[in-house]
């Protein structure tokens, strides 16, 4: 199994994910971990009818994609997750699910966050999650599209002080 990148975008499947992104990393399958949306099959039947031609779509819940791993289930695949909040991503690894990369992309200025960039706003726990993700090893980064500059968590943070 290989995770090629782990995103963190509010919007989950959208034209920036399934073109950008996809011709970039050429994933297998397109794995959304979200425990809300694994439950509504009308979201669920819209995203999948976005997804590339020759890949696959999984719309799961944490603890589905968990076990999933654990199993072996995606060992023969390139895998691109994308979930909403860096709290799942903490998971996952806390899990022992393998990935180092970890791109935020786009977060809604909603709610207690403040804005970082045009486009990721962060509330002081998503904040401390970027950091824990960090910590424990994984290359934290800023990119809207392949494209773009790859800002650092370490720039991002100073921008904060």
């Amino acid at each position: 199994m290989a995770i090629v990148l782990t995103r963190i975008d509010q919007r989950l499947i959208h034209g920036i994910t399934v073109n950008d992104w996809n011709t970039r990393l050429k994933p297998k399958r397109f794995m959304v971990i979200d425990d809300e949306i694994s439950n509504d099959d009308v979201v669920k039947g819209s995203m999948r009818m976005s997804k590339p031609a020759g890949t696959g779509m999984s719309i799961i819940s944490t603890e589905t994609a968990i076990n999933n791993f654990k199993v072996g289930k995606y060992d023969n695949h390139d895998v691109f997750v994308i979930v909403k909040e860096p709290e799942t991503l903490l998971k996952l690894e806390e899990a022992g699910v393998a990935f180092s990369d970890v791109n935020v992309g786009f977060l809604f200025a909603e709610g207690d966050r403040k804005p970082i960039t045009n486009r990721i706003s962060l509330n002081d726990k998503e904040i401390g999650d970027l950091k824990e993700l960090s910590n424990r090893g994984k290359n934290v980064s800023f990119q809207y599209r392949p494209s773009d500059e790859q800002i650092s968590l370490k720039t991002i943070l100073s921008k904060l002080d």
